[in-house]
């Protein structure tokens, strides 16, 4: 079969939503199947938005791929008669974080005409798949309540998960992903105030905003946690992330409201890790159970200090619930083979 998976992506920034098109290319290659990956740019911007829909519209692949299988938005845009959605998130400030801090436009009669036209059209292009599958149910229950549409949730696995492995348990929680405000590094540094024990923090991701960036270098001097604290301001190896991984005490995820579990997540799963996150992190609740194969806190310093240093005291509980979050994966059923028969079903 000749598939073309569609997706947008923003120029020079790496992260998941680049991951799970790829690693897809990969598994559907290895199946027999010829792939072509295309992607054009999108950008936030809310008097871009229908230009950029519109850029997808155009594109005809009718004739040349048999099936098409779209991801990031706008590309579910992409007319074609045998159009499948794995659907990992809307333009979120439009949609569930219209009412937060993240919206950085006004409330006004402008933006909320914006709004209700990309809810309708959305609605409508999402309408003429086949098929809609989601990342997380998180997903589903947003498709569900904005667009009123149905659809499957399909976790998303991680790229030669057999990589990942159990060296040992030092001392450090490793948080390793993009370092955004949003994936809330913040949260951690304030916690390392208030640990008891000598547990050592690791941040490792490339921050794509300065100003955040240097916000937390700050709060590690001003909290003279330099030597508690490492932050690699940088997209680390894969080497040098299964290392991490392998070594660490525990992962920590605790993004606000996640889409997904994340793969930072799932990396920490088959690493033999547990994982350290928050009650308000979406979907990461999906793939986490409090004190089974992580433990959950509230969104708040001194509780997640509370979390690291009972990781730190008592590693069986660690060792066991990193080995829990092993058997987690297969309970949920993330593998390749399940999503490339769901997908081409």
């Amino acid at each position: 079969m000749k598939i073309a998976l569609c997706s947008s992506f923003v120029p020079f920034v790496q992260g998941g939503y680049r991951n799970i098109v790829e690693w897809l290319e990969t598994e559907l290659k290895v199946a027999g199947h010829q792939v072509e990956r295309i992607y054009l740019p999108q950008v936030d911007a809310p008097d871009l938005l229908f230009t950029q829909m519109m850029a997808y519209r155009w594109v005809d692949l009718t004739e040349s791929a048999d099936r098409v299988i779209c991801f990031r938005p706008p590309a579910h845009f992409i007319p074609h008669p045998n159009k499948v959605l794995w659907f990992i998130h809307h333009v979120r400030v439009f949609y569930d974080l219209w009412d937060t801090p993240y919206r950085t436009f006004p409330d006004d009669a402008h933006h909320r005409a914006i709004r209700a036209a990309l809810h309708e059209s959305d609605t409508a292009a999402l309408k003429e798949a086949k098929s809609i599958f989601t990342n997380s149910r998180v997903m589903s229950e947003r498709l569900r309540t904005y667009n009123r549409l149905d659809s499957e949730v399909l976790y998303p696995p991680i790229a030669q998960p057999e990589q990942f492995h159990c060296q040992g348990f030092n001392d450090e929680i490793a948080y390793v992903c993009r370092v955004e405000h949003h994936k809330r590094q913040h949260l951690l540094l304030e916690a390392m105030r208030h640990t008891i024990t000598p547990v050592r923090l690791r941040i490792a991701g490339k921050a794509s905003n300065s100003t955040y960036a240097n916000e937390l270098r700050s709060v590690i001097v001003k909290y003279r946690l330099e030597n508690r604290v490492a932050f690699e301001d940088r997209w680390i190896s894969e080497e040098e992330k299964i290392k991490i991984l392998s070594e660490c005490l525990a992962a920590a995820y605790l993004p606000l409201d996640e889409d997904s579990y994340g793969y930072p997540s799932l990396e920490a799963s088959h690493s033999g890790k547990p994982i350290i996150s928050t009650h308000d992190s979406g979907g990461v609740l999906e793939l986490v159970t409090d004190k089974y194969n992580g433990l959950l806190t509230e969104p708040d310093p001194k509780a997640l200090a509370e979390a690291m240093d009972a990781m730190y005291l008592d590693r069986a509980k660690a060792r066991d619930m990193g080995r829990n979050a092993l058997t987690r994966i297969g309970e949920l059923n993330i593998s390749w083979e399940h999503v490339v028969s769901r997908l081409l079903a």
